[in-house]
Formats: structure tokens, C-alpha cells, sequence
């Protein structure tokens, strides 16, 4: 099995609702993000996956959340912006263009902070 990772990250406001103290007040995140694929076999190029390939498609990602106010940004306008949620929404988001039998979006680690992750996975 192969495995590769790639960080990347975003910047954004958010509050959590219904959340009783300081996180329910609006305050933001320089947030870290951490994308881990695994295939077992390797392409014609004897790659997973070309990381330039995996690197764009999680800039667009990174770019729909980045400097923005999630509690506004479709699905966390319904649900809470969590470290949680937002990575489920990341892996989800990849496993669409990803998952194809071969590769797997194996994990993504979302950090909120130098020393706070939250991570999810299938």
C-alpha cells in the first residue's frame, strides 16, 4: 500500500452555534490541512497520484473556505463550522474527485490550531 500526504491551508472567521463560551463569539483560524491518499498500485508513471493533480484540486477547496465567513458558506450555513465538519466536508469533497477504485482519500487532519486537530476518515 501507498500512501502520500500533502499540507495546505486557509484562513477564516467562524462562531459555533450553541457552543456556551468564548467559541461562540465570531473569531477566526489560520487553519492547517492535512490530505492523506492511498492506492495499492502505482500509475504508468509509477506514481499514486502526480501530487501536482492532488495539490489543485485541494486549492480549489482551500479556496472556496479561505478568507471567508463559514457560518455563510453552504453546508456550514446549516451546520457548525467544527473542525470536525470541516474536514469530513474536505474528504468528501477530494473523495469525489478522487476515489476511483484504485486511489483512496484515506484521511484528512484539519488543524485549528499549533496544538488542536481534528481528523476524518472511511
Amino acid at each position: 500500500m501507498y500512501e502520500l500526504t500533502i499540507e495546505s491551508s486557509f484562513s477564516s472567521a467562524h462562531n459555533l452555534r450553541g457552543y456556551e463560551g468564548a467559541c461562540e463569539n465570531l473569531h477566526g483560524h489560520n487553519w492547517k490541512v492535512e490530505v492523506a491518499v492511498t492506492s495499492e498500485k502505482l500509475d504508468k508513471l509509477d506514481m499514486v497520484i502526480d501530487f501536482k493533480r492532488l495539490k489543485a484540486e485541494t486549492k480549489r477547496i482551500m479556496e472556496y473556505l479561505d478568507h471567508k465567513y463559514l457560518n455563510e458558506v453552504p453546508p456550514f450555513d446549516k451546520i457548525n463550522p467544527t473542525a470536525e465538519n470541516i474536514a469530513r466536508f474536505i474528504y468528501k469533497e477530494l473523495a469525489r474527485a478522487f476515489n476511483d477504485g484504485n486511489i483512496k482519500v484515506a484521511k484528512i487532519k484539519v488543524w485549528e490550531s499549533e496544538n488542536a486537530a481534528a481528523a476524518y476518515y472511511e
